[in-house]
């Protein structure tokens, strides 16, 4: 793809994004700071489900021996999220942070060009970008009234800025609440910046499901145009339902193969076997297998092998348990009463 081979690669504490690189998911410490035990349980439970880059909130300079013990033991590189304060991004650079996200126009020029010359000695990335919250009227006018031009404006003003610096280690970003918005948006900072990787989401998407529903269609218009580079799904719920949530998105897509894909019938009067329940049932036994692995539960027969076919491995349910089958050919039973047999006997079949 054209777009992917202008692309340029920046590397965040030895995790590289962007050109030839794996699409990134990320996410975001719900945990303040300074709760120290907190977050490390999180960052701990994040590296479990796959996390590859943390952000975190820095909003003050009391927080900053908290965010050097974090830095300390996280097995997740962390990009430090600053608002306005200059003199946080730097300390965030000097404790040991590989990438910062900020925004350079609300920020004394100064004071930025120090915040630069200190990213350029420790080469580290600046994430850099909009969102529907943070356009200002004069970038509305220029704009029309078009809030997806206007927030490509301001991504265009920042990264004038950080150009007429010298520095170019930069992720874009620009997020809304609207699909439509983001789509734009991105569709234009993909167009005058291919050389730069993109961060993609959709900002305050919401509680399970509707943020999930949301973040699914626009981050997949984006992606399946070539346009992404990392990606966060936005939730109102635990930073390890984002994580999950985004290679699962990937996986639906064909863009990775992280976790195991389960698809199951949506049940109907046919069925010969709770599909909701066993699909609960199974889950914690297909985290033992292999990553990319397809897992099929369909209720009967006529949703059973044949539709499931492309599956590696599946149970369709009959009148007297369950039919197990790979690649679509049946290769056993299992009765009923022999039922919490089947994540154990799918591990050994592949």
């Amino acid at each position: 793809m054209e777009m992917q081979s202008q692309k340029k690669s920046v590397n965040i504490g030895g995790l590289e994004i962007g050109k030839g690189s794996p699409i990134r998911i990320e996410s975001m410490l719900k945990t303040p700071v300074t709760d120290i035990d907190g977050c490390r349980q999180e960052l701990k439970t994040l590296k479990l489900e796959g996390c590859e880059l943390v952000r975190v909130a820095f909003p003050e300079m009391s927080c900053l021996q908290s965010l050097k013990a974090l830095l300390e033991v996280s097995e997740i590189p962390i990009m430090a999220d600053i608002h306005f304060d200059a003199k946080l991004a730097k300390a965030a650079l000097e404790a040991g942070c590989m990438a910062i996200r900020i925004n350079p126009g609300n920020m004394p020029k100064g004071g930025l060009a120090d915040v630069v010359r200190l990213a350029k000695e420790k080469k580290a990335v600046i994430r850099i970008g909009s969102n529907s919250g943070s356009l200002n009227n004069v970038q509305l006018e220029q704009a029309m009234g078009n809030k997806a031009k206007a927030l490509f404006i301001a991504v265009q003003e920042q990264v004038k800025i950080l150009e007429d610096m010298g520095f170019d280690d930069i992720i874009l970003s620009s997020k809304s609440t609207s699909i439509a918005e983001t789509i734009n948006a991105n569709l234009l900072i993909s167009r005058h910046f291919p050389q730069y990787p993109v961060h993609i989401g959709m900002t305050e998407a919401g509680a399970i499901p509707e943020g999930l529903i949301k973040s699914a269609a626009g981050i997949s218009l984006l992606l399946m145009q070539g346009i992404g580079d990392t990606l966060r799904i936005s939730l109102s719920a635990p930073a390890s339902e984002e994580v999950r949530a985004g290679y699962a998105l990937l996986r639906s897509l064909g863009l990775r193969k992280r976790g195991v894909e389960v698809i199951s019938c949506p049940a109907c009067g046919r069925r010969r076997l709770d599909v909701s329940k066993l699909v609960e049932e199974i889950r914690p036994a297909l985290k033992d297998l292999p990553d990319g692995t397809v897992v099929a539960i369909m209720g009967c027969e006529v949703n059973g092998p044949r539709e499931a076919m492309d599956a590696d491995i599946g149970v369709a349910g009959t009148p007297n348990g369950v039919v197990i089958f790979k690649k679509g050919e049946v290769v056993g039973h299992l009765g009923e009463e022999e039922m919490e047999k089947i994540g154990s006997l799918f591990k050994d079949m592949l």
